[in-house]
């Protein structure tokens, strides 16, 4: 009977981690399940591949003869899985770009200029998603890849390319008592009415109420909103205010909204994400684009 892949590539990430905990982090998988498929690669094979202890983990000699073949054929299949996605794509030629807030900072031009030098054929689709989805619809698959905000639920099932790193600004109404101030503590605004996301946010929700500079105090919902035009007209509106990122406040700026920076609070972080199980090389080409 041959081996397969999946046994491979559990073998390949013990041998390159030497460490079934840390080998088992790194596939998602329980240490049990890793240790059965590796013994029974072993009893497959009919020899012993790992010299294991209650410290240690190592190499045999057949092992290490496996390890550049079992290589090889991995990265041979993930070649062949891209092939086969390319041309599946091939009639479609478009790729869908998900986000939840306009990008700006030039990101969509370059990454459009760029984009069309290495794929001439191919078509950009933006999509604008709800904050219902934080993943700004990766997680369904709506979209191919996506702009989103970290951190996001489940954030680790996704390959992530952070690619603005900005300070957080609070966005209020235009007579609002912060109105006289250029910049402002966390910790003065810790009774003042907050805008939240949605609860399926998650763990974008929290860090956009900034819970992580709270010491327990919780947050005051004034209301909950689902998009950015939502946000900014019930901050017009008098209804409470908002954290954003400095390069929002910008993009979003309005007469009866105002936004000033917010010490002592951690940088914002806006990502460009694809699924790890996305091997079309068209989806390489979209992400060094941004490189």
């Amino acid at each position: 009977m041959d081996a397969h892949l999946r046994d491979l590539r559990y073998f390949v990430a013990v041998a390159e981690e030497l460490s079934f905990t840390r080998a088992a982090d790194r596939l998602f998988v329980s240490q049990p399940a890793l240790s059965k498929q590796v013994r029974a690669l072993e009893e497959q094979l009919r020899v012993r591949l790992f010299e294991r202890d209650h410290r240690s983990v190592t190499l045999t000699a057949p092992g290490a003869a496996l390890l550049p073949a079992a290589r090889e054929l991995l990265q041979r299949w993930n070649e062949a899985q891209r092939e086969i996605s390319d041309a599946a794509a091939s009639d479609a030629a478009r790729l869908t770009v998900g986000m939840s807030t306009s990008v700006g900072r030039g990101l969509l031009s370059t990454i459009r200029a760029r984009f069309a030098e290495r794929r001439p054929n191919w078509q950009l689709h933006m999509r604008q998603i709800n904050w219902d989805d934080a993943t700004a619809g990766l997680s369904t698959g709506e979209v191919d890849v996506a702009f989103i905000w970290l951190p996001v639920p489940n954030q680790d099932q996704f390959n992530v390319r952070v690619v603005a790193t900005e300070p957080r600004w609070v966005a209020f109404p235009a007579d609002h008592w912060l109105s006289t101030r250029d910049e402002v503590d966390f910790k003065e605004l810790l009774g003042e009415p907050f805008l939240a996301l949605p609860e399926t946010a998650g763990p974008l929700r929290d860090y956009w109420l900034a819970l992580d500079a709270r010491s327990g105090n919780p947050p005051r919902i004034a209301g909950t909103v689902t998009n950015a035009e939502e946000t900014f007209a019930a901050i017009e509106g008098g209804a409470g205010i908002t954290l954003l990122a400095s390069g929002n406040a910008a993009i979003y700026g309005r007469a009866g909204v105002s936004a000033i920076p917010v010490t002592n609070l951690s940088p914002s972080e806006l990502a460009l994400a694809w699924r790890p199980d996305d091997h079309r090389s068209v989806i390489r080409d979209l992400v060094e684009a941004l490189t």
